[in-house]
């Protein structure tokens, strides 16, 4: 085999290795609730596990500061959505809660160079979380669940550790090696590329957030979190070829989703397809995120189905038309941002 591809193999069992235990910090705490009678409680455990999809193929020491940041957000992220929720707090509580995290979420993306590069999962479990009914006085236990659940996917993505120090040689053959070691960039604050993908992200969720309000639509956060997805991150190219297959992998996701739920599956079953989407959103993600999205929104949406139900058709209608506008708005941001670069450039 050629040194190309003897690289590929690699990489290939690298992402199978990181995909499988992306999978089970998905479905070993989901397991574990419905075995003892708290289903309502596993959006939260889910969205905490999700934490494992960071630091894909970085080194150990890395990866430790990579996952944890990425549990961090996720877990503040469940919190604000789980107070937002019990308090009754008005859509401008939440609309602000937001604000903060798309602001200081892309900005500590950047700085501690999170991959995926994308604040879509820390805004999904916000805006799910204070979307689902919650007593008040279930809160703490709400949070520490995810708390649990993002300090279990931390614990997975180290395991690797133990198995490539003293599994001896076979198993570090079987491993693979580990290739990326991202430093921090404490100047990604002052970079003018991250604050326009934060300008672009802020308005254009303001706008998809506002039109699926005027629709009338219960619960608009699918089309805000459709805008985080298409619009590309900070010094990636604002081309309407990528956004197109951003929209096309939401849209695909949402039909996925509705093949899922069409058969009203249990729960159980539902946790198998939350974990097949965190190994699919896993292999994915690094190689085309138009592709990965066929993952990720299922997962997203069987997530949010387990943590509020809704009739089938009803889902459907609004996820489409949210995911509708959400890609609109996102299409008109990507096309705006690259005209301004165009005339940027022209200038200079």
């Amino acid at each position: 085999m050629s040194a190309a591809g003897s690289r590929l193999g690699a990489l290939g069992q690298l992402e199978i290795e990181v995909a499988f235990r992306a999978a089970l910090a998905a479905a070993v705490p989901l397991s574990i609730l419905i075995a003892i009678g708290r289903p309502e409680l596993a959006p939260y455990a889910a969205f905490g596990g999700m934490a494992a999809i960071y630091g894909r193929g970085e080194r150990y020491r890395v990866r430790a500061r990579t996952v944890s940041t990425a549990a961090v957000m996720l877990v503040a992220a469940i919190a604000a959505g789980t107070a937002i929720a019990a308090t009754g707090a008005s859509l401008a509580v939440e609309a602000l809660a937001l604000l903060l995290l798309l602001v200081g979420g892309i900005l500590v993306v950047n700085v501690a160079r999170l991959g995926p590069p994308t604040t879509i999962f820390p805004t999904f479990a916000l805006l799910v979380c204070a979307s689902a009914p919650t007593p008040p006085e279930e809160v703490g236990l709400r949070i520490l669940v995810g708390a649990v659940s993002a300090a279990f996917a931390l614990a997975l993505s180290l395991s690797g550790w133990m198995l490539r120090r003293f599994g001896g040689a076979r198993v570090a053959r079987l491993l693979k090696t580990l290739p990326k070691e991202p430093a921090v960039r404490v100047e990604a604050v002052r970079d003018p590329a991250v604050w326009l993908n934060i300008v672009e992200v802020v308005v254009g969720a303001a706008a998809a957030g506002a039109i699926a309000l005027a629709f009338g639509i219960g619960h608009p956060y699918w089309a805000v979190v459709t805008l985080v997805a298409v619009v590309p991150p900070a010094g990636a190219a604002h081309s309407t070829s990528r956004s197109v297959h951003r929209v096309l992998g939401t849209l695909g996701g949402v039909v996925i989703t509705g093949l899922v739920l069409w058969a009203d599956p249990p729960i159980q079953v539902l946790v198998v397809v939350i974990a097949i989407g965190q190994f699919g959103a896993e292999v994915l993600v690094g190689r085309h995120y138009g592709a990965a999205l066929l993952c990720i929104t299922p997962l997203a949406l069987v997530v949010a189905h387990i943590a509020h139900p809704q009739p089938l058709g009803l889902l459907l209608a609004d996820r489409v038309l949210e995911t509708v506008i959400g890609s609109a708005v996102g299409l008109v941001v990507v096309l705006a941002a690259r005209a301004l670069a165009a005339r940027r450039s022209s200038v200079e």
